[in-house]
């Protein structure tokens, strides 16, 4: 089977490593307010920061977003980066690639993975 228990990294990995990209992992600190009331300093994991000359994309991905608490785990270091180069999030759930109403793009991990331009759409 092509998916297992775990989300194949590997498989997004090495593809974006094929096309080119230089691919690292991101983190971004944001600064939020707890319960209490009190400062605190979060840092956030971005799962691929690929880079190509001066193209610069960030890739989350998720096997799957069941809920709205998982797509905001998964958006929020992508809306917390400061700038305005592409977001991505990649699942096996998204029907077709589509952009969200925070400027996100979601799509299928298989149309990631058949189409070699799928990070421009």
């Amino acid at each position: 089977m092509f998916f297992t228990e775990a989300f194949p990294w590997f498989y997004l990995f090495n593809e974006l490593k094929m096309r080119g990209f230089n691919v690292d992992v991101g983190f971004v600190t944001s600064h939020e307010t707890d319960r209490d009331g009190k400062k605190i300093r979060r840092h956030r994991e971005i799962d691929f920061v690929c880079n190509k000359g001066s193209k610069r994309y960030y890739i989350q991905a998720a096997l799957t977003l069941p809920n709205e608490a998982k797509w905001e785990q998964e958006q929020r270091p992508l809306l917390t980066t400061g700038d305005a180069f592409k977001k991505i999030i990649i699942t096996k759930d998204a029907l077709a690639p589509l952009y969200n109403d925070r400027g996100i793009l979601v799509m299928n991990i298989f149309d990631f993975l058949l189409d070699a331009n799928s990070l421009d759409l």
